[in-house]
Order: structure tokens, then C-alpha cells, then sequence
């Protein structure tokens, strides 16, 4: 691709502690991630892609290595201006959800946009909008609990798109869910893509996924495979 990348990584690295030994979940992994992808992280269980996902998505920092965000190395970023990026540019779809279960799901999507300066009803109509744009219209009010795991994948997607980001971070999208369910919400994810200019960025195992996506990358215990991207 010749667009200038939104996200550069280059010789990331990442250990984490196991008792007495270390495990290497990233071994100088380079990537880029560019306006509009639709990008998978493919690889088996412990092969780095959430560990990549974590990264990109300044959750984490790399052990070595740099990753720059629209060519500012991260690095420089301090604690509040990752998490202002976290929030204000980046979107998450967690395999788990991470619906709070108490809140109906137009406050869930809301919940992001509460530590910026909106009235009420601003934030309902944003929610509402968001909700209907991902088939939920009339479940405004309903709790995760009553809503099917495809449906709750779909506030976690209205969720993440509610400060309009220019990247979507999804680890497992389709993990939780069934054949048919799974198709559907990768359908929804590729028309945001498309109408939106949403890029995103999805870790998996799941052939379905990597079918759709645009550009893979394929990880194996902790790098990238030779000529798999």
C-alpha cells in the first residue's frame, strides 16, 4: 500500500515472566496498520496476536522496539495523552464483550463518550444512532443479559465506534460466537469498513476472518512467517 501508515511498528518486542522462565510473546515483530484496513492477525493460541493487538492499541508497551502513531513515536506519549488516544481514536471489540452488565446498551455505547462535554441527550441520540446503525434499533434499553452473544458483539461494535475512531482493535471477534452469527457480524464490520473508513485490526484463528480480510499477517510463536503477509 503506498498511503502513509496510521500505526508503524518496527522490532517490537515483548516478554512476560512465567514463574522462573520468560516468555517471548514478541520477537521483533514489524507492521504497519493503514487508513481504511481491514488487516487480521492470524496465528494459534500463543503465537502474539493478542500481545500485537495490545501494543497497536497502546494498552501495553513494548519491551523494545518503537510504534508510532501518525509518526510520533509513542514512546513520548505520556500516561494521559494514551489514554486520550485510547479514547479518542482508537475503538476495542473484546472476545468476552466487556458489557457492563447493569447498564442497558444505549448507555453502554454511551459510556465511552461520558469524559467528553455533551448534554444528555446528545449522548442518547449518539448511542441511539450507533445502535441502529448496527441493527439494534429498539434495544436501547435492554441489559446485556437479555440479549444474544451476536447482539451483545454488536453494542461492543456500536460501543467502540462511539468517538468515531480511525482504527477498531478486535481480539477473537468470532470466538464467542456461531457459524451463522459469525458471519454476520464480520458483514457488519466489513460495511463499517467501507462506509465509514473505520480500519481494523483483528486477531483470530478463525478461516472466516481471514478469508475477508484485505491484508493478513500470520504469527507463529511470537514472529511474523516468512512471506505471510
Amino acid at each position: 500500500m503506498n498511503a502513509t501508515p496510521l500505526l508503524s511498528g518496527r522490532g517490537l518486542t515483548k516478554d512476560y515472566p512465567m514463574g522462573a522462565e520468560r516468555v517471548h510473546a514478541l520477537r521483533g515483530v514489524d507492521v504497519d496498520v493503514y487508513p481504511g484496513d481491514f488487516l487480521a492477525l492470524r496465528g494459534p493460541s500463543g503465537s502474539g496476536k493478542t500481545t500485537l493487538i495490545n501494543l497497536l492499541g497502546l494498552l501495553d508497551v513494548p519491551d523494545h522496539g518503537t510504534l508510532r502513531l501518525a509518526g510520533r513515536d509513542t514512546a513520548t506519549l505520556s500516561e494521559n495523552e494514551r489514554a486520550d488516544t485510547r479514547r479518542d481514536r482508537f475503538g476495542f471489540v473484546f472476545q468476552s464483550f466487556n458489557l457492563i452488565p447493569v447498564l442497558t446498551a444505549a448507555e453502554n455505547v454511551a459510556y465511552p463518550m461520558l469524559l467528553k462535554p455533551q448534554t444528555p441527550h446528545d449522548l442518547q441520540a449518539r448511542a441511539g444512532e450507533l445502535l441502529a446503525a448496527v441493527g439494534l434499533a429498539g434495544k436501547e434499553h435492554v441489559r446485556p443479559d437479555l440479549l444474544s452473544g451476536g447482539q451483545r458483539q454488536r453494542v461492543a461494535i456500536a460501543r467502540a465506534l462511539a468517538n468515531h475512531p480511525v482504527i477498531i482493535f478486535a481480539d477473537e471477534p468470532t470466538a464467542s460466537l456461531d457459524s451463522r452469527t459469525a458471519d454476520t457480524i464480520l458483514d457488519l464490520m466489513q460495511q463499517l469498513n467501507k462506509e465509514r473508513g473505520v480500519a481494523f485490526v483483528l486477531s483470530t484463528h478463525d478461516p472466516r476472518v481471514v478469508e475477508r480480510a484485505a491484508r493478513v499477517i500470520a504469527l507463529h510463536d511470537g514472529a511474523i512467517e516468512p512471506g505471510a503477509t
